[in-house]
Order: C-alpha cells, then sequence, then structure tokens
C-alpha cells in the first residue's frame, strides 16, 4: 500500500510539472516539426527586415515611422478590403461598432512597440536590446496567465530559462567580437525604451492570440491594418516629414523599402497561423533565432566575425523551444462566476488525481495516445 501510494504521489508531481514519460515519437511528432520551422520561418522574415534596415542605416535612411506605415497601409488594402466586403456581424461596421476601441488599443500598443525599439537603438547599446528585449516572454506569459488564463507546467519555466540561456550566449559572443554597437548617450532612456517596448509587444501579442483563436485572423489582420494606418500615419506627419524629405531616392532605396515592407507584410500575415498552432508565448521563443539569422547574414553581407558560441546559441534556444512545446500548456477558464470557478478548479484538481493514475498505468504499458491527449487538456 505504501508503494502504491509512493507511486501515486510521485505520478501527480510529474502531471503537475507536465515531466510525463513519453516515447521520442510521442514527443518528435509532425505538429512539433512543422511548429518548429514555421518559427524559424518567421525568424527568417525578421533577419530580411533586419537586413533591409542595415543598409537603409548605411545609406543614412532613417524612417522606421515610414516603414511601419508602408506595412499597414499594405495589410489595409488586402485584409480590410476583405472585411469590408463581408455582410452580416462579419461586417467591418459592425467590428466597430461592438469592439473598435479593443482594436484601437491593440493597434495603438503595436504601433507603439516598433517605435519604441527602433528609438532605442539611438540612446542605449545593441547588446542592452538583445538582453532586455527578451522581457517580453515572462510579461507575455504573465499577461496570458491572466487573461486568457493559460496555465504553466514546470516544464515550460524550464524550457524558457534554457531559451534566455542561449541568449546568453548569444550577447556573450557579440561582446567578444566587439560587436556592442550603439549609443550610450542615455542608457536609462534607452533600456527603458527597450522595456516599455517588450510590455506592448506582449500587449500586442496577447490580443493577437485571443482574436485568432476565438474570431478569425482575417479580423485581426483588417483591424491592425486600419488602425495601424491612422496611428502610424499621423505620427508619420507629426515626427518624420523632415526626414522623408531629405531621403535620395532611386532604385537602390526603393528595391530596399520593397524588401522590408515584404518580409513585415508576410510576417504579419503569417504570423497569427502560427499562433493559433501553439500560443504567443511560444512564437517569441522561436523568434529569439532570428538575431542569429541576422548575424549569420552579417556574416557575409557585412563581414561580422563568425563565433562558435553562435552555433552554440541556436542550439539551445532550438532545444528550449522544443522542451517548451513538447508539453502542452492547459486552460483554467471557468465556466461563469466566481462559484462555478471554483467548482471546475477542484473538479480539475481531481482530473489530475485520477491522470496521475492513468499515467502510472501507462509507464507500466505502452503510452496511448488517448491518455497523452487527455493529460494534455487539463
Amino acid at each position: 500500500m505504501e508503494g502504491h501510494e509512493g507511486e501515486r504521489l510521485c505520478g501527480k508531481w510529474r502531471v503537475t510539472c507536465g515531466l510525463y514519460s513519453y516515447n521520442l515519437r510521442d514527443v518528435f511528432t509532425w505538429r512539433l516539426l512543422k511548429t518548429i520551422l514555421m518559427g524559424q520561418v518567421l525568424s527568417m522574415l525578421i533577419c530580411g527586415t533586419a537586413v533591409s534596415c542595415q543598409y537603409l542605416a548605411n545609406d543614412r535612411v532613417e524612417t522606421p515611422m515610414l516603414q511601419s506605415f508602408l506595412n499597414y497601409a499594405l495589410l489595409l488594402l488586402t485584409y480590410t478590403t476583405v472585411l469590408s466586403a463581408r455582410k452580416g456581424e462579419r461586417n467591418i461596421l459592425q467590428i466597430l461598432k461592438t469592439k473598435w476601441w479593443k482594436y484601437l488599443v491593440m493597434g495603438l500598443a503595436d504601433v507603439e512597440a516598433n517605435y519604441a525599439v527602433v528609438k532605442a537603438y539611438q540612446f542605449t547599446t545593441l547588446t542592452s536590446i538583445q538582453l532586455l528585449d527578451c522581457f517580453v516572454i515572462p510579461v507575455l506569459m504573465v499577461l496570458s496567465w491572466f487573461f486568457l488564463k493559460t496555465r504553466y507546467r514546470l516544464v515550460h519555466f524550464i524550457a524558457v530559462t534554457v531559451c534566455l540561456l542561449g541568449v546568453g550566449a548569444m550577447v556573450g559572443a557579440d561582446v567578444l567580437a566587439g560587436r556592442d554597437q550603439g549609443s550610450t548617450r542615455h542608457v536609462v532612456l534607452g533600456d527603458g525604451l527597450v522595456l516599455l517596448s517588450a510590455v506592448l509587444y506582449a500587449v500586442s501579442n496577447v490580443c493577437q492570440e485571443y482574436t485568432v483563436k476565438n474570431l478569425s485572423r482575417v479580423e485581426f489582420l483588417g483591424m491592425m491594418g486600419l488602425f495601424g494606418t491612422l496611428i502610424s500615419g499621423v505620427q508619420l506627419a507629426v515626427l518624420e516629414t523632415q526626414a522623408v524629405a531629405a531621403v535620395k531616392w532611386n532604385l537602390h532605396i526603393l528595391m530596399l523599402f520593397a524588401v522590408y515592407v515584404l518580409c513585415m507584410y508576410a510576417l504579419y500575415s503569417f504570423m497569427p497561423i502560427v499562433v493559433k498552432m501553439t500560443s504567443a508565448t511560444a512564437v517569441n521563443l522561436s523568434l529569439l533565432t532570428a538575431d542569429l539569422f541576422s548575424l549569420f547574414c552579417g556574416m557575409f553581407l557585412f563581414h561580422y566575425a563568425f563565433s562558435t558560441l553562435y552555433i552554440i546559441s541556436f542550439v539551445v534556444i532550438t532545444l528550449g523551444f522544443v522542451m517548451f512545446n513538447a508539453v502542452p500548456t492547459y486552460s483554467a477558464l471557468p465556466e461563469s462566476g466566481s462559484i462555478e470557478g471554483d467548482a471546475a478548479e477542484a473538479s480539475a484538481d481531481r482530473v489530475v488525481e485520477s491522470s496521475s493514475d492513468h499515467l502510472l498505468a501507462a509507464d507500466r504499458d505502452p503510452p496511448k495516445t488517448e491518455t497523452l491527449t487527455a493529460v494534455a487538456a487539463l
């Protein structure tokens, strides 16, 4: 009896932490491999925007708001137009009547997040930006916990820690290679802008996850295009009129703008698909490799020095991403009211206890997909 009770307690602990006895075929599923590949496609798109921005900076073109405006305008022309053609409750007018202020907040957060991180380069160093930009992940987890009712297991926190260690290796390689670029005029202001950008990105991503999982991807992108164009258009007129007038337009500059805008448009169009498959937190973990892709491109295009730490960093971040997605998160949304919510929570505890017994039985027998699916739904 004591041995059986010990096994039950051990099983409950493993369920809580998410440390199940998976076979490799249960972990490395086609869905997980597809998620990894799609996440790296997003990183490559960000790499494309970074490389084009570097070339524009070399040509003394500093118009971040114009670049964002063109991306939002392209979203407006495609997805907002599709919303306008819809009929009934899914029409853009009906959406604006009931949810306009929510999408205004989402658009404002996204536009200002992009602007804040670009401005930060004028006041602080690349190392600080790379490190502090990771702040978006814990903020995302907190916001998801409270607003999306997402619940994480111990293995998820371990996975995030592993990913951040990979970022630390990348930043260390930058410092050793002498790539600690950027201004140090107002470090505190620059670091504050990066942290503000991370919080705003987290708000935008949580709104994105809720919208694409409960409403539709087209509605999210259509509203982002509408409000993003309006907000960035106003900011462009106020802040960048002289900078745009000073640009010496030629075919080379136009091509760089086209590459940037198309990469951003593809990123915004493709990212909701990956978010719907996984979560905003998982997607941002996969995006940690974007800086590494930029560095690899920089070795050929800008003659950056190579470091073995870059390869180690890529492997460590990918390992953390696999760990995070191998064990599913679960939702703790109550059906209605606090009393029902408490009852649901108590019922969930009983289900966890029962599931631990099933898992212990699965340890003795070949693991079954039905049991893993039931645990994943907790």
